[in-house]
């Protein structure tokens, strides 16, 4: 009886605490919506950062207390999260790549010795992934990023002058027979007179357009476009938001840069058109700060529009007014979970939400809001160029349209590839001229996707239901080979260890189980005879896919078991059975 009473106890106070969350949470985002986006508390506190190093100082800290009505704590909370506002990388002057493709080159090791002949130590940071994963040797430096730049030329980088343009040349190559994705831009005049034409009809021809192409989101979890977009556009609520998702965070994932960098113009468009759909007058582009260059070409392109008449008061004369804002990220990964992301906007600490309520009756500021990733918008401007049925003819009944794949070092001809929907896998492997050294396997889709041997890739398609099927996850499409050579123990390791660094903390199994899983590998790598029981990381893994949160430590146990399944020889060494 006394259990049973502590347990009830133990539940409704549990539940207590949940709706006071949700109700602080709740008024921080009133309090936060009277600021708006462009002048609001993250923005403040990242302009804090850029002014000193950083904004968690008392004083800062305190001034942005009062500015923001958030106080004195809760605002510590959110400065201290993040790797570009927290007094820890204060002083960084310049920041090595950790992320996986260039883990696998084996290039960093070698690049933070020669970057210490210019910088201290402790003016060299890390940062997850640069986007630079087609040559390796990847850092950022005075807002800018550079890969594969020999070691006797990293003096002129550094030097007075420094280097204008970092230049990021990677081959793109499209499958397709027309491309769509990856097509030149033909100017804004012809680029943009779809939207012309979208304006003068109704929004029920467009939800029309968009259930007929059977769109599905690309950042990962392939959800129907055209039910996200209808459900905030039903959701009751005068003001609406759009949301641009370009935090793409996921080591070895660089579709996301390719578009806002090479095809700005694709993103703002499907932007505007949700925007049109669902009422609203405000979309901001949320991009990490791991990505300068791309922070730069979408607010050119911004500038562009307003410049021609797209954004303002009387959208080219279409009746209707929007204003598109970039918000910088200031470094964390969760930030790309949707949930996250918005929390971060409004400049509260981005800790993942419970669903429901979701984002398209209760997102931004409280209000419905559509949000997807940048591939998702930049594939809507082929549904209104050609028609919806158009669109689903590329690809399969169930994924239909094209789909960017990036492809790291190891290819022959690494870079953007622009495929159909279903294609197999085998020819994104050959289009890309094999590999250049031994592979025995692609991590697909990041560190919370898969890892497919190099014997399963034949009967996989580059579709959602071939990888599901056969025990894998297609993700967001980022490819990287995992050499011979590399040890897969090792892979396991980073794995653990990204999840652990990246974690918002806001669940035990997340936080805390990818610290023990961190540490089970790194005692058995060590070598004292430490052999680790399969039972226990077995346990581990189903505790974190099972009660997890988000995706971020229930997405971590697939990559892990596709290892321990299909590497078994290679790892029985550490472990006990």
């Amino acid at each position: 009886m006394e259990r049973t009473w502590h347990c009830a106890w133990t539940g409704a106070r549990a539940n207590a605490m949940v709706s006071d969350g949700v109700a602080m949470s709740e008024n921080l985002s009133s309090i936060s919506a009277r600021s708006g986006v462009r002048h609001g508390v993250f923005a403040r506190m990242c302009a804090a950062a850029d002014a000193s190093g950083t904004a968690e100082t008392p004083e800062v800290m305190r001034r942005l207390g009062l500015e923001s009505r958030f106080g004195d704590a809760m605002t510590h909370g959110v400065v201290s999260f993040y790797d570009r506002l927290r007094k820890e990388d204060a002083g960084k002057k310049v920041w090595i790549c950790n992320g996986t493709a260039c883990l696998c080159a084996g290039t960093q090791k070698s690049l933070r010795g020669e970057l210490r002949k210019h910088f201290s130590e402790d003016e060299i940071g890390t940062a997850c992934c640069l986007g630079r994963c087609h040559e390796a040797r990847a850092f950022q430096y005075r807002g800018r990023n550079f890969s594969g730049i020999a070691p006797s030329s990293l003096a002129e980088v550094f030097g007075p002058a420094g280097v204008e343009d970092a230049g990021c040349a990677h081959a793109v190559v499209s499958a397709l027979e027309v491309p769509q994705l990856t097509a030149p831009f033909p100017g804004l005049d012809a680029f943009y007179q779809p939207l012309r034409d979208m304006a003068g009809r109704t929004r029920e021809w467009l939800a029309g357009e968009l259930r007929d192409s059977g769109l599905r989101g690309r950042g990962g979890a392939g959800f129907p476009v055209h039910l996200k977009w209808q459900a905030c556009r039903t959701a009751p609520g005068p003001e609406k938001y759009v949301v641009c998702n370009a935090d793409e965070g996921d080591p070895g994932s660089f579709i996301d840069r390719y578009l806002m960098e090479e095809r700005p113009h694709s993103v703002l468009s499907g932007m505007i058109a949700a925007a049109w759909f669902a009422g609203a007058e405000t979309g901001i582009l949320y991009i990490r700060s791991e990505y300068p260059e791309s922070i730069r070409r979408m607010e050119a392109a911004i500038a562009e529009l307003h410049a021609s008449g797209w954004l303002g008061n009387d959208n080219q004369g279409g009746g209707f007014k929007l204003d598109l804002i970039v918000v910088k990220g200031a470094g964390a990964y969760i930030c790309g979970e949707e949930t996250a992301l918005l929390a971060s906007i409004e400049g509260q600490r981005p800790e993942v939400r419970v669903r429901p309520p979701w984002p398209t009756s209760h997102g931004l500021f409280g209000k419905p809001t559509i949000v997807n990733n940048v591939e998702t918008f930049a594939n809507i401007h082929t549904i209104l160029a050609r028609g919806g049925k158009a669109f689903a003819g590329i690809g399969t009944p169930t994924c239909t349209g094209p789909k960017l794949l990036s492809l790291d070092g190891h290819f022959v001809t690494p870079g953007i590839q622009e495929v159909a929907m279903g294609t197999p896998l085998e020819e994104v492997v050959a289009l890309a001229g094999g590999f250049r050294k031994p592979v025995k396997a692609l991590q697909i889709g990041g560190p919370l996707g898969c890892v497919v041997p190099l014997g399963r890739i034949a009967g996989l398609r580059v579709d959602f239901e071939s990888f599901h099927d056969a025990g894998f996850l297609l993700g967001h499409g980022g490819v990287i080979a995992i050499p011979e050579g590399f040890p897969m123990i090792r892979l396991i390791e980073h794995l653990f260890q990204f999840t652990a660094d990246e974690s918002c903390g806001k669940c035990f199994p997340c936080r805390l189980g990818t610290l023990r899983g961190r540490e089970l590998v790194s005692r058995a790598i060590a070598g004292d005879g430490f052999r680790i029981d399969r039972k226990l990381m077995e346990d581990l893994l189903e505790t974190l896919a099972e009660t997890s949160l988000c995706g971020l430590g229930g997405g971590l146990p697939l990559p892990v078991r596709n290892i321990l399944e299909h590497f078994t020889d290679e790892l029985r060494p550490y472990f006990k059975d």
